[in-house]
């Protein structure tokens, strides 16, 4: 892509009307656009960051066994009042259409998936069976805030299993902790697994949390062991005994970028969604419950992955290989047939043909992150000078080599 011909520009000023790092440097990078406090848009950049995360997550998904799907965000009321939850959410978009038909906007889906998948796995030779979906979500938040982490529209992986019996669920139940450390892993988030309330579920579910002094969460962790809760469940201050090790946990601030329930018969209850065993019984289905939020992993990523000159994206989310940036014009030629070359051999390029100074493209370059520079000057002469944003190499490489560079850098490409 041409940069001349990019849609978004850059910003020199944070916008005035953002407090948050991922949306102030989001916004001046031009990876997205505020409509309205809560939501935005996702421009040329951004939505290729947003659907990196997407492709990643649904690897993960499909490698678990479970089957895409895509449902309704338009749901009816009286699913929602068969568990009595039309009333209990407080954050329900709710509208009225055609003949006072009332509807909400799904900020989860519980109430359509426990029907849907209960039309067609009846018997307990149809059992397990796990469904996810991706979809943008509605909630009716009343302070949205912290630019991508806290919205009322939001990207949203949820993911349902059904089971016959709760060690079919807990054993599924493990397996998808294993693949949301991948995921989290695989976009550059190191995560920590914390224990929370269950509420009317279970003792228990679990939030995959990212720690950073930018958290809106406080959590207890062990810096000994695996211990870690949410402090709505932990009574344990600082340096107070770990349960599990003795060592003195600390408190600290995280970002949750995922969570898990084993719902068990909370919704199958109300729909009577029930299956017939061997003995042609029927016996109650048990249900888990697993999201991740696209968006909300991209604004951790932003919280996480910057520094002083702007954004440094992971190798795995980066939205072009490579930002070709053309500094003397004396060497247009040569910038050109490299980005045509590359671009047929299939890497992606952000390509800075701009007549700007050489100190503008530089600053937006580093401004906009992406994993891999290639600076092309007068002073170059049939090499490229390369530096990754993260800082952790640099150099020259000949015209003639930078494939192999590209290669290095991105060997699964």
């Amino acid at each position: 892509m041409l940069q001349s011909q990019l849609v978004a520009k850059t910003l020199r000023e944070a916008p005035k009307d953002e407090v948050s790092q991922n949306a102030i440097l989001l916004t001046r990078a031009g990876y997205v656009d505020k409509l309205m406090a809560g939501v935005y848009s996702y421009l040329p950049l951004g939505l290729r960051v947003l659907n990196k995360i997407k492709n990643i997550i649904r690897q993960e998904m499909n490698f678990l066994g479970a089957q895409e799907i895509l449902m309704p965000a338009l749901t009816p009321k009286e699913n929602w009042q068969t568990t009595g939850r039309w009333d209990e959410i407080d954050v329900l978009f709710k509208l009225v259409g055609a003949g006072e038909k009332e509807f909400a906007l799904g900020s989860t889906h519980e109430e359509v998936v426990t029907p849907l998948v209960k039309k067609f796995a009846a018997s307990y030779k149809d059992l397990p069976v796990s469904v996810y979906q991706i979809q943008d979500k509605f909630r009716n938040e009343p302070r949205a805030k912290s630019g991508l982490l806290r919205g009322r529209e939001f990207s949203m992986k949820d993911l349902y299993s059904f089971h016959a019996t709760e060690a079919d669920l807990e054993e599924f139940y493990q397996k998808a902790i294993q693949a949301y450390f991948s995921v989290f892993n695989r976009c550059g988030l190191d995560s920590r697994l914390v224990e929370a309330s269950g509420g009317t579920f279970s003792k228990y579910s679990h939030e995959f949390q990212v720690l950073t002094e930018s958290g809106e969460d406080n959590i207890v962790v062990c810096n000994h062991c695996d211990f870690a809760q949410n402090t709505e469940i932990c009574s344990l201050k600082s340096d107070q005994a770990c349960p599990k090790c003795s060592q003195g946990v600390v408190l600290v601030k995280a970002i949750e970028v995922g969570n898990i329930f084993k719902l068990m018969t909370k919704f199958t209850e109300p729909f009577e969604y029930k299956y017939i065993n061997e003995q042609g019984k029927q016996q109650p289905v048990l249900m888990g419950c697993y999201g991740i939020g696209p968006s909300r992993i991209m604004g951790t990523v932003a919280e996480i992955h910057h520094d002083d000159k702007g954004l440094c994206w992971p190798i795995n989310l980066t939205p072009f290989h490579a930002h070709l940036v053309l500094l003397d014009q004396s060497q247009k030629d040569v910038a050109n047939e490299l980005y045509g070359d590359l671009t047929r051999t299939g890497w992606e390029i952000l390509y800075d043909d701009r007549q700007e100074s050489a100190g503008s493209k530089l600053k937006d370059a580093d401004l906009m992150g992406i994993s891999l520079q290639l600076i092309i000057g007068k002073n170059t002469q049939g090499s490229v000078e390369y530096c990754l944003r993260n800082g952790s190499k640099k150099g020259l490489v000949k015209i003639n080599e930078v494939e192999n560079l590209l290669t290095q850098t991105y060997p699964h490409s």
